[in-house]
This record gives structure tokens, C-alpha cells and sequence, in this order.
């Protein structure tokens, strides 16, 4: 059963919005403070952050940053001028086409990175407190059941 959405959800999705904007804003500034286009500083930190096991071609990068195969080819066309990456052919298929990060792009999204991961020292509870305030409304009603057995297995299992 659906519930009505009530102002306390709205404040609680305005104000989950409200962190990731500031936090998004905020890594813009810092990668255009290193030389780099926030998008360019996205595509390094995709190639360096893919799921184990993933190549780093290019429809991959395209579909983990949300862009068409031609726009992530102009992004790795302008990272690759400036010497951040290098595009090989695949060994087993040539069509695929993979990119690796070189030195000198290492350099530059370890510096971004680090002040990232720093800021999420400073701010990210906030970020994390919107987001369980939400989760906490959401299963408070539309979940109700489901976590109230998972409360009950939970007493039953300190029981024993």
C-alpha cells in the first residue's frame, strides 16, 4: 500500500538534492582548479575506478559517464592531446578500442582525487544524514512490514 507523499519527504528529498548539488559543484570547482573540464576529471577517475575485471573501451566509458560513443571519443581526443591518456586496440578484438591512463594523467587525478576524498571527510556526513533521513521516511511506511520481520529475526537471533 502507497502512502502520500508528505512535506517532511519533500524536505528530506530537497534537502538530499541540496547536498549532492553542493558536493558535485564543489568537485567542478576543484577539477577546473587543477587544468582539467569536470568531465575530463570524471573520464580519468572512470578509468582508474572501473569494477575489477572491466576494460576501459570506450563504449564503457561512454555508458558509465552517461554519454553518447562520440562525445566520450572528443573528451578522450582532448585528454590525449594534452598527454592524460592513451588509446591502444583491443589484443583479442581490434575494433575495441581501450584507454589507460598515462604518468602524467595519474598525477593530475590523484591530486583531484585526494581533495575529494578529503572533502567527504569533512562534509560527507551531512551527505550521509540526508540520505538515511530519506531512507528512514521511505521504510517507515512503504516498507513498515518487510523491516518489522527483519526487527523480529533480529531479537530472535540475540535470543539464541
Amino acid at each position: 500500500m502507497t502512502r502520500e507523499i508528505t512535506a517532511e519527504d519533500d524536505r528530506a528529498l530537497a534537502e538530499l538534492r541540496y547536498r549532492i548539488r553542493h558536493f558535485l559543484r564543489d568537485g567542478d570547482a576543484v577539477a577546473r582548479a587543477a587544468g582539467l573540464e569536470p568531465q575530463q576529471y570524471q573520464l580519468l577517475l572512470m578509468i582508474r575506478g572501473l569494477p575489477q575485471g572491466e576494460e576501459a573501451t570506450i563504449r564503457t566509458l561512454a555508458e558509465r559517464l552517461a554519454l553518447r560513443h562520440h562525445s566520450a571519443v572528443g573528451l578522450i581526443d582532448r585528454l590525449e592531446a594534452r598527454g592524460f591518456v592513451h588509446r591502444n586496440r583491443g589484443r583479442d578484438d581490434r575494433r575495441q578500442v581501450l584507454v589507460s591512463l598515462l604518468p602524467r594523467g595519474e598525477r593530475i587525478l590523484e591530486k583531484v582525487a585526494r581533495r575529494r576524498i578529503d572533502e567527504l571527510h569533512s562534509y560527507g556526513r551531512e551527505l550521509a544524514s540526508a540520505i538515511e533521513k530519506l531512507l528512514q521516511r521511505a521504510g517507515s511506511s512503504s516498507n513498515g512490514n518487510r523491516r518489522n520481520k527483519i526487527l523480529k529475526r533480529k531479537v530472535r537471533g540475540n535470543r539464541e
